[in-house]
């Protein structure tokens, strides 16, 4: 998954414990995160060809590893 682990989902912003994230986890593979982890605000995403950076102006920048 992505470096940030914390109380939400990075993919649909949901509270870890609401649900399944299964299908998240898989789309996160293939995609930045649109949420921040920690603070479930959205996140500035920049993607180019060959990486993508996520910035959450609270919590910093992760990238694609």
């Amino acid at each position: 998954m992505n470096a940030l682990v914390g109380t939400y989902c990075g993919h649909c912003g949901r509270a870890e414990a609401a649900g399944d994230h299964d299908a998240c986890a898989e789309r996160l593979r293939m995609e930045p995160p649109r949420f921040c982890t920690h603070c479930h605000r959205r996140m500035t995403v920049q993607v180019t060809p060959t990486s993508w950076t996520a910035r959450c102006v609270e919590h910093g920048t992760t990238t694609n590893p």
